[in-house]
């Protein structure tokens, strides 16, 4: 990655900024079209960096050091949760680097249609000594994202072939037609299949996970029906298959 002008900077997160933001706009390409590259917005536009030349589809970049944990911090509560709920979130690029050189060691992407309400995790009010006293923050919670979802574009600092980044994206594309108020039950039950970490399946397993999917939705008192509900859509969607007698295989 650049490091031209650090002397300008002493915080680590601006260094971090003027490095991974011209590193992304060179190396970066749309997943959703053949552009490619992604186009820098504006210095501060709001929760979007990028954007595609050919689709107009926005992209958010987040880099760090170190490993992604569980929890990936946003901004206001309110303002993803309008953004989710009205299917205005953007692709997502999450980036890693070595801090002893600047090298780029993983870079993951996230489709604007894999957010749901339910991997949103609400921060507690800022102090009343805080700057901004009762400002509500939010964190992604990366393992309540469908693993489908979580496409790998560098990975240990090597680069993943285009074409498959781009077919992993397309595969998924469908989900975008869902509804976003309904799009995050057919993610978690998505994501619930893969963690049995089979290929093939039965319905009873899935039931066996009903706690699970209840937490996430506790406004919903019936969860199985919801499940066999979903599991139809993702057989609509191509994303399983039926095989007869409640047992079904992952495409």
């Amino acid at each position: 990655m650049p490091t031209e002008g650090f002397e300008k900077y002493k915080s680590p997160s601006q260094r971090a900024r003027v490095s991974t933001e011209p590193w992304a706009a060179a190396n970066l390409y749309c997943p959703a079209c053949v552009s490619p590259r992604i186009e820098p917005l504006p210095t501060n536009t709001r929760a979007h960096d990028f954007i595609c030349p050919n689709f107009r589809g926005k992209f958010q970049l987040k880099s760090k050091s170190s490993n992604f944990g569980r929890r990936i911090r946003d901004g206001a509560f309110d303002a993803m949760s309008e953004a989710i709920s009205s299917g205005q979130t953007p692709n997502l690029f999450l980036l890693r680097y070595r801090k002893s050189d600047f090298k780029v060691s993983d870079v993951l992407l996230i489709p604007h249609f894999a957010f749901s309400s339910s991997m949103l995790e609400k921060c507690k009010p800022l102090s009343p000594n805080a700057k901004r006293a009762g400002w509500i923050g939010c964190n992604f919670l990366l393992d309540r994202i469908a693993t489908d979802a979580r496409i790998g574009v560098i990975r240990e600092g090597i680069e993943i072939e285009s074409r498959i980044v781009r077919e992993k994206y397309k595969r998924l594309k469908p989900l975008e037609a869902v509804k976003s108020e309904k799009r995050g039950w057919t993610l978690d039950v998505l994501n619930a299949v893969r963690s049995l970490g089979k290929s093939e399946f039965v319905l009873d397993e899935v039931y066996n996970l009903e706690d699970f999917l209840a937490e996430l939705h506790p406004k919903n008192s019936n969860v199985r029906p919801k499940i066999r509900q979903q599991l139809q859509v993702l057989r609509d969607l191509s994303l399983l298959t039926f095989l007869g007698d409640g047992c079904y295989r992952l495409v």
